[in-house]
């Protein structure tokens, strides 16, 4: 019997796009005929028709798949949820918005054929984005290498394509603030990479504004890293060796001098500094307690408002 590989796409108000986005990938995927492709959308609480046209496309389609949120929970909840009802040999991730060619998963099948559990999908170039945004994405993965225990491939997203172990694995992890390509990339195996263009969006605008951009590379720091709170110990340090500087230095000129150091300025300045610091550290540590607060409350990952292909669904999902 042929391998099935299931196509995670999730959609948040694509309707521009979708039409495109479906048709394409049908017909990349057809033309994989020696293997079996299911395409799992995940509609995240889209306020436009894209519900509707992907219910449409799985009443046409044996192998198209819808599930629908109640509401928007987020890009990586989505993904989450279509991998969790995927059943392929192998699990595909692409977003709907075509910036990364449907083509190339037949290369990332060719790879994981040759023996590699994942296979994800490296940028050469990233047609249609300002250069502010390659400009923080380039900086914002060398921190986040520079800060992790873990290395996370430069210039990847989670354009991807994994072995059934590796996503068994995914499904065992149960954190709320996912980042699943530093995840994935934190479970192992054996890993490789093939590297494409990025094509600018085929429609419709970005949903990652720079508030969004800003939240998910804090998501990726403090979920994959406490080197923020040792640096923190590192500020505090530093700020009471110089306040420590000060007052040796203030003692010196009062009692080997006829001056005085003058009390408003350099108490201010002292002031604001170990302020500074404070607030830094406790926001750092703040950041952390707020994730283990929501882990404590052990609410769903994501609730679905319909099943696959629209079956109303009462059960609350949940990584388990």
């Amino acid at each position: 019997m042929k391998k099935m590989i299931s196509v995670v796409i999730p959609c948040f108000n694509e309707s521009e796009v979708i039409d495109f986005t479906v048709e394409e990938l049908l017909s990349v995927t057809n033309g994989l005929s020696d293997y079996r492709f299911e395409l799992i959308f995940v509609n995240d609480g889209s306020s436009d028709d894209t519900e509707a046209k992907l219910l449409s496309y799985s009443k046409q389609h044996a192998n198209v798949h819808t599930l629908s949120f109640s509401r928007n929970f987020g890009h990586q909840q989505a993904v989450s949820a279509g991998i969790d009802a995927s059943r392929g040999d192998a699990v595909v991730l692409i977003d709907a918005d075509l910036q990364d060619p449907p083509q190339v998963i037949e290369q990332m099948i060719e790879k994981w054929q040759a023996g590699y559990d994942v296979v994800y999908g490296t940028r050469l170039h990233r047609d249609g984005e300002s250069t502010f945004k390659r400009a923080s994405a380039k900086l914002f993965y060398k921190v986040l290498n520079r800060l992790s225990e873990i290395p996370i491939p430069l210039d990847t997203g989670d354009f991807r394509l994994m072995d059934r172990q590796v996503v068994e694995q995914l499904k065992e992890m149960p954190e709320k603030t996912r980042f699943i390509r530093g995840m994935v990339s934190w479970i192992g195996f054996n890993q490789t990479y093939v590297e494409y263009e990025r094509s600018a969006r085929f429609a419709g605008e970005s949903k990652y504004p720079l508030r969004k951009m800003i939240r998910f590379a804090l998501d990726g720091i403090l979920s994959f890293s406490v080197k923020p709170l040792k640096i923190s110990i590192l500020m505090g340090f530093i700020s009471s060796g110089v306040a420590f500087l000060l007052l040796i230095y203030s003692i010196y000129v009062r009692l080997a001098t006829d001056e005085w150091v003058s009390g408003w300025t350099s108490l201010v300045d002292s002031i604001l500094f170990m302020g500074g610091v404070q607030l830094i550290a406790i926001g750092i540590l703040g950041e952390y307690v707020a994730r283990i607060y929501n882990e404590a409350k052990h609410r769903p990952l994501y609730i679905l408002k319909k099943g696959l292909d629209g079956e109303h669904s009462e059960t609350r999902q949940e990584s388990e």
